[in-house]
Order: C-alpha cells, then structure tokens, then sequence
C-alpha cells in the first residue's frame, strides 16, 4: 500500500516529464531521468518494445532521446486519470524537434504530439510505464494513410 495521494502521484509522473524536457534532470526535483524508476521498471515504447530492467529502460531512453532535438510537453493541459491507488493514466500534448522535423500537437491535427501514458508506482517511483503515442513525430509516414492525403 502505497502512501502517496494522488498528488504526490501526479508530482512524480511531473517530474519525470520535466527530466526528460530538460534533457535528464527535473528542474522541480533535481532527480535524474532515471531516478525516477525502479530498478526493475519496465517501459513500453511504440516500434520499441517493453524495455525490462533499469539497464533495458536506459537503452530505451537512449534510442528514443536520440531522435529527439527537444520536446516540451503541456502542462496546463493534462488530463489526469486518478483513481486514489498507484496505478493511474494522464493525457497530455507536446511539442518540439525530431532529427526528421519539428511536430505540434494539433498542427495538423492527425499529426505527433497527442500521448497517454500509464503508471504504476511502487514505493514512490514508477514500476511500470506504458507510453502510448504516434512515433512518427515529424509525420513523415503519410503515404500509408488515405484519409491523410484527402
């Protein structure tokens, strides 16, 4: 049983979001990117996998932040899923710069930028995270879909 409120839960899922904006520390918490995870945490990334084990969880992080110039997620706009346990989901939007272009939530509105990611903590930091988004942050893979090219 965990003894975090559901602020305390919003705080870490926070912070880690600044780490990664900031390019590995959170600027509310000084914790690095990665201590913000168990050491058996696992991940899950789209065209990735579920990455298993800090070790895993870090050459998760190294293949995507690799991709990415920076990104800045939206704050004021997320959409919280508490329920009162460790185990919660928040919607939220992002902007910023792929090595293949930038990308804007909304802009256009099919585009990157849109994601939902899913927590479970334990003892304070995140056991497991489930990101869901579209990969493709410049929006490059259009051809594959009709609807877009109409």
């Amino acid at each position: 049983m965990s003894t975090l409120r559901d602020e305390g839960r919003k705080a870490v899922a926070e912070s880690y979001l600044k780490a990664l904006d900031a390019g590995g520390v959170s600027p509310t918490t000084g914790l690095g990117l990665f201590d913000h995870f168990t050491d058996d945490a696992e991940v899950y990334f789209p065209k990735w996998g579920v990455a298993k084990g800090l070790d895993q969880v870090r050459r998760l992080f190294s293949d995507v932040g690799g991709t990415l110039r920076a990104i800045t997620h939206h704050y004021d706009g997320f959409t919280w899923y508490l329920n009162g346990t460790d185990r919660f989901a928040v919607e939220g939007s992002s902007h910023g710069t792929h090595r293949d272009g930038p990308w804007q939530a909304g802009a256009p509105d099919w585009a990157a930028g849109r994601w939902c990611d899913t927590f479970h903590l334990r003892d304070g930091k995140i056991a497991r995270l489930y990101i869901y988004l579209d990969p493709d942050y410049a929006g490059q893979d259009q051809a594959r879909y009709p609807w877009i090219a109409a």
